[in-house]
């Protein structure tokens, strides 16, 4: 059964994107890049929603051939193109590099990935996430906090009909004061 993992860059006061979507604040050092890079390895496919898709697809897919490209940002760039991805998404997108387009009910269809792959299913975007948390499907929170307020924005959780309760499995300091906590659902 697969082990869905929620993960993305946070402000502290719980933001992946501020009011106008932007998510510049959440610089990566080498020492969380790579931890990032990390952790994108070691799944077997990879859930976007529509929002983050359009913010990634526009630069990995060559994003190894950038002349000014370190080698874990080339590393990065050839395992997202290879890692079979799904976008969830209501109409058509243009879609390449190992990618499938799911417009059916988000829910049922993460349930079913999660039955049929072995191994772990990283999901990222907030509304879809948010559907999946709300279904209870997510099983690990990685959640990677950044020492900036933005007072506003795309928030990391949605509102729970009830609460979820967590379970601390790791926590890491990086660079800059950026923190890594890891938790596991205990549902």
């Amino acid at each position: 059964m697969g082990n869905l993992i929620y993960g993305m860059n946070v402000s502290l006061d719980g933001y992946i994107a501020d009011t106008e979507g932007d998510i510049s604040w959440g610089v990566s050092t080498e020492e969380l890049f790579r931890w990032w890079l990390e952790e994108e390895q070691a799944v077997s496919l990879m859930l976007y929603g529509r929002k983050l898709w359009e913010t990634m697809s526009p630069y990995w897919p060559t994003g190894d051939k950038a002349p000014d490209a370190r080698s874990d940002q080339v590393d990065y760039a050839r395992n997202w193109r290879d890692t079979p991805k799904i976008v969830f998404a209501s109409d058509s997108l243009p879609l390449d590099w190992n990618t499938r387009l799911a417009t059916g009910n988000a829910v049922a269809e993460i349930r079913a990935l999660k039955e049929q792959v072995n191994g772990s299913i990283r999901i990222g975007g907030a509304s879809l996430a948010s559907a999946a948390m709300r279904a209870g499907l997510i099983d690990e929170y990685a959640v990677v906090t950044h020492p900036v307020l933005l007072g506003g924005g795309n928030p990391f959780f949605c509102l729970l009909d009830q609460h979820v309760h967590l379970e601390l499995v790791e926590t890491r300091v990086f660079d800059g004061g950026v923190t890594m906590n890891r938790y596991r659902s205990e549902t």
